[in-house]
């Protein structure tokens, strides 16, 4: 099913619930420090700005930091993905090919993903197909796990051994529409979002959608299909759970404007538990005092204390998408494509892609890195990407991110040409860690596949990444410790 192994030669390399409050006087004003990193041998300059080691302050990631990257990336003469020497990557899964359960082919367009702990050293994989309804291989419907037998997203589950031997593969959810980010919850669980706010009749669909749905990576048939329908219908991207306080953080990704909204969900269960988030809850919007559009922070160390929640007034926005509902006389807080979003060190962080004043923005940058402590009430920029820089240099457009045991911070680009992954290291080094070789395009117009979905096994010694289209599923082992 899988396609052979290839290598690079080795060598070292060189919050809280509550109503919305006041502005806090106490917070510190705005700092700013500039930083400029280069990959070395790949001639590659990617300029960004700000306190970088706060992104990782009181993580598991900051215990054992690389200082600089892995080296140069190696061509792959496979033509698939280079890395640096010493790392060897496995293809686990390409679209088209059989589902190990014999439910079809695997689906299209792999996207958001995560990484469980299974028992005796198994790893389970849980991976949305970011599907529209004109997708050319849809995620097959199965009895009791479909939600809306006319949508071609959902997601799949790749059961692994401790060497990433594929063991099983299989439909977790389907019936869904543009599944694009989520993730995981302190329970074990996977959350996928829905990337789409079509309401039934549109695009043939029978159903709304533009919901969260929950998936167990076990057994799918425990959590089945159901919308969890309280925590709003609206352009999902990405989620965050505090695992103190059970509160959920969600991302909107709406490039047009009005742009998306930065929610949190209080539920009624916060103790979690799987199903838990089916009992409801109260959805609310974040407004930073001041500030009706975050692309206008253009100072990194920018912090704005007194930051409010305000009650979403038509969750399930049954005539009005939220994002354009009243929010009374104070407005909402909005930002162009907000995409992805974590947990770490009582704090959320989130990522604005890119803003484009020609778009509606109120400045330009190539992606922000924002942090926001729930028990503080403090939003701070912490890191913009450009355009202080050669705008043609790759390193735009930030998307999926992830914590990476020992080495710090990975990002997947979203951008135009070739596609990295890149890591960012506590001193605020840039790196690139994998390149795309999928042509995509033609030799005269070139394009090749985004990157989606990086995220580390429970043991920390793979790192697992698709390629959007066409749609492939890596496993990259190599010496992380360096």
């Amino acid at each position: 099913m899988s396609a052979p192994s290839a290598s690079a030669a080795s060598s070292t390399p060189s919050g809280a619930s509550g109503r919305p409050a006041s502005p806090d006087p106490s917070v510190p004003s705005a700092s700013r420090r500039q930083v400029l990193a280069r990959t070395g041998a790949l001639g590659i300059g990617i300029a960004f700005a700000g306190s970088v080691s706060e992104i990782f302050a009181g993580t598991a990631a900051a215990q054992g930091l690389g200082r600089s990257g892995y080296g140069p990336l190696v061509p792959d003469p496979a033509g698939l993905l280079d890395l640096p020497r010493g790392f060897r990557y496995k293809v686990l899964s390409r679209e088209g090919e059989p589902l190990r359960s014999g439910e079809g082919r695997v689906p299209s367009n792999h996207d958001g993903m995560a990484a469980f702990r299974g028992h005796r050293g198994r790893v389970d994989l849980v991976r949305n197909h970011e599907n529209r309804h004109t997708a050319a291989i849809g995620v097959p419907t199965v009895e009791g796990l479909t939600y809306d037998p006319a949508a071609k997203g959902g997601c799949t589950a790749i059961a692994l051994d401790g060497r990433n031997n594929v063991l099983g593969e299989r439909v977790a959810i389907a019936g869904t529409a543009v599944n694009c980010a989520g993730g995981p919850t302190p329970w074990g669980t996977w959350l996928t979002c829905e990337e789409n706010e079509d309401k039934a009749g549109a695009n043939g669909y029978t159903k709304d959608h533009g919901f969260v749905f929950e998936v167990d990576p076990v057994d799918p048939r425990r959590t089945g299909a159901v919308p969890l329908t309280a925590m709003g219908r609206f352009q999902h991207e990405a989620i965050a759970v505090d695992p103190r306080s059970g509160v959920v953080y969600e991302t909107e990704d709406a490039f047009q404007k009005p742009f998306g909204l930065f929610y949190r969900f209080l539920p009624e269960k916060p103790q979690g538990g799987r199903g838990s988030l089916r009992a409801g809850g109260e959805l609310q919007a974040m407004r930073v005092p001041g500030v009706p559009d975050l692309s206008a922070v253009q100072e990194t160390g920018a912090m704005f204390g007194g930051v409010e929640w305000v009650d979403v007034p038509d969750p399930l926005a049954k005539e009005t998408p939220i994002r354009l509902q009243d929010f009374g006389k104070k407005g909402i807080t909005h930002a162009q494509k907000l995409e992805g979003c974590y947990w770490g060190d009582k704090a959320v962080y989130f990522v604005s892609s890119f803003a484009k004043s020609a778009a509606g923005s109120a400045a330009d940058h190539f992606g922000q890195v924002w942090k926001y402590e729930p028990h503080k009430r403090r939003l701070t920029l912490v890191v913009v990407f450009g355009p202080s820089t050669d705008i043609q240099l790759p390193g735009e457009s930030p998307d999926n991110i992830c914590l990476a045991p020992r080495g710090g911070l990975m990002v997947c680009e979203d951008g135009s040409g070739t596609q990295h992954v890149y890591g960012l290291t506590k001193r605020g080094e840039v790196y690139a860690m994998a390149r795309g070789r999928q042509n995509i395009g033609t030799p005269e117009a070139p394009e090749w596949g985004e990157f989606a979905g990086v995220t580390f096994s429970p043991d920390c010694e793979t790192m697992y990444v698709n390629c959007y289209t066409p749609g492939t599923t890596f496993a990259v082992t190599g010496h992380w410790n360096h």
